[in-house]
């Protein structure tokens, strides 16, 4: 297991994409931070199956991330625990459908904090201790909307935006020390979430469960198919590998085709 000794956090991992990554990561020997929202004992499940797949340790850590006060007690607490964070992975974030006009100034500045800010946060607290060390993997989890717009979603489209510019700025002011920064940009993927949309779908709609999935939630891509948490996860891994140490700044798309046409 190649990420043995050393530590990976995983923000918004406590469901969804965030703790496939963090399962997949754990599955190398990595130690864990996940962080996120929850039933508490179905955290704690996953945080002591996550130290079982590892082999090593994996800590929850609750902390609000859409201040800068929550991204400092976050980094803190996995290097009183563990020393440093080698891989850091900006997965978490929310989502508010609105017309520009009518957008909450609050959800506007509720979701830059948490999908862009926390990254950056994140991001600074980590890179001395990855410098230190000479080797360092930051990972952040964008979207379909890093590279493309849909109406109504002008928050989370900025702030998806402002993540892969993010990680190109990253990765050239780290070129030099071993420390890659990388965007997963996925396309839709079968998570709870996505899956507990169809149901209210299929009823304002009057459209059975097969159009749903085929004519609205993946309306953009051609391929017809959904990723799995788990597929996202195994990219990370790949990213974290020797043989990805030369990748970086990259937007790595895997949405069935949405951003080809």
């Amino acid at each position: 297991m190649f990420l043995s000794g050393k530590t990976a956090l995983v923000t918004g991992s406590t469901s969804g994409i965030g703790l496939g990554i963090a399962r997949a990561l754990a599955s190398e020997g990595a130690n864990l931070v996940i962080n996120g929202f929850g039933d508490p004992a179905e955290i704690e499940q996953e945080r002591s199956m996550l130290a079982k797949a590892s082999g090593a340790e994996a800590i929850f850590v609750e902390a609000d991330l859409t201040s800068a006060a929550g991204c400092e007690a976050l980094i803190q607490a996995a290097l009183d625990r563990f020393g440093s964070v080698d891989v850091l992975v900006n997965n978490a974030g929310m989502q508010h459908v609105s017309p520009v006009e009518d957008f909450p100034i609050d959800k506007w500045d509720r979701i830059i904090a948490l999908n862009l800010s926390s990254a950056f946060h994140t991001s600074r607290l980590a890179v001395p201790g990855m410098k230190a060390k000479g080797w360092g993997r930051i990972i952040m989890t964008a979207s379909a909307h890093s590279l493309t717009a849909s109406p109504y979603k002008s928050a989370y489209v900025a702030a998806k935006h402002g993540l892969a510019g993010l990680t190109k700025t990253l990765a050239l002011e780290l070129a030099r020390e071993n420390i890659t920064a990388n965007c997963i940009s996925p396309g839709y993927v079968w998570t709870p979430l996505v899956e507990n949309q169809i149901p209210d779908t299929m009823k304002a709609r009057g459209l059975s469960r097969e159009q749903v999935i085929n004519d609205v939630l993946l309306a953009g891509q051609p391929t017809k198919k959904f990723s799995s948490p788990g597929d996202i996860g195994a990219m990370a891994v790949f990213l974290c590998r020797d043989v990805a140490d030369n990748i970086t700044g990259a937007n790595l798309s895997v949405d069935g085709g949405w951003t080809a046409q």
